[in-house]
């Protein structure tokens, strides 16, 4: 396999490759670092944030509501919404998602009804108006939402985060070093992909079984497909040992960072992976120095295992 890009730095000499390894990867992270920092200042980043923005955090029950009618979809919204906040509109012929929306209104003081429930009501509250109540949760309603997929109109603002370069050779070894790094690796066809956007994911055979199997959706662009083999491989590697939820998803800035180096290491572009890191870590670019010790770390076996 190829050495790294910069013609200063060699790995190739064994009494000096540890030393000369660790000293390139902390500069790379420094360099990562201050490309997040770039990322999030730039007016693509800003762009991409504001529409985010515009979109609800949906509850675990909807969330589970939407995954069960629509399993494909990303990022949904009202029929006005997308109308009056995107330019979009839903195409012709297509069906709602149904999800529980809450109803939010003037509420009693004391039994938490709206007005018309708390005249129906045997609460006995009369010592400030109606008028005068605050606004509270009341109850649901089913609302209807499309995905964007159902929609049509201004396109939405995307990041790029795909890798470039020369890989045709690299994806055979990841799959060849899968079992060395303890792991099964599947690519799987477009057509029979079933995670969504995801480009890859990183999952346990059962309960009992619990070791990693990596699943990447083919794609033709073969840099792409090895730097999301790589950010899968750092999951099983850095994660198989954490159940917290909050601190899994904080990892997930390590595993990017680790795709970054792997990938630069043979010589793929991986520069866009700023604006990904800058999507997780938004005010915090420094999370990746802060666990230099698990990237730098990671990064070198995957390095060393995948080169032989």
């Amino acid at each position: 396999m190829a050495t790294t890009s910069d013609p200063s730095v060699s790995f190739e000499k064994t009494d000096t490759r540890h030393d000369e390894m660790h000293s390139t990867i902390e500069d790379w992270i420094d360099e990562l670092v201050d490309h997040v920092d770039d990322a999030q200042a730039s007016e693509e980043f800003q762009e991409w944030l504001d529409v985010q923005s515009r979109f609800h955090d949906y509850s675990h029950r909807n969330t589970l509501l939407i995954n069960l009618q629509c399993p494909e979809a990303t990022k949904v919204a009202g029929y006005n919404t997308w109308r009056n906040e995107f330019d979009r509109h839903v195409k012709e012929g297509e069906s709602a998602i149904w999800i529980w929306a809450p109803i939010i209104t003037k509420q009693c003081p004391e039994c938490e009804n709206s007005p018309s429930y708390h005249e129906q009501s045997d609460c006995e509250y009369d010592e400030t108006s109606p008028d005068e109540w605050s606004k509270g949760l009341v109850g649901f309603k089913p609302t209807a939402v499309f995905d964007v997929s159902q929609t049509e109109g201004e396109p939405l603002p995307e990041l790029e985060t795909e890798a470039t370069g020369d890989a045709d050779d690299l994806v055979p070894a990841l799959e060849d070093a899968a079992a060395d790094i303890g792991v099964t690796v599947r690519i799987v066809d477009a057509v029979d992909w079933e995670h969504g956007d995801a480009k890859g994911v990183c999952k346990y055979r059962s309960k009992r079984d619990l070791q990693p199997v990596v699943e990447a959706k083919a794609r033709t662009n073969q840099a792409d497909l090895a730097v999301t083999l790589i950010h899968e491989y750092a999951h099983a590697l850095l994660h198989a040992d954490v159940t917290d939820e909050t601190e899994r998803a904080k990892r997930e800035v390590e595993a990017e960072a680790v795709a970054y180096i792997v990938g630069r290491y043979f010589e793929l572009d991986t520069s866009r992976s700023a604006f990904y890191l800058a999507a997780w870590q938004n005010d915090d670019a420094d999370a990746v120095q802060e666990r230099l010790g698990r990237i730098g770390s990671t990064a070198k076996e995957l390095i060393e295992t995948v080169d032989g």
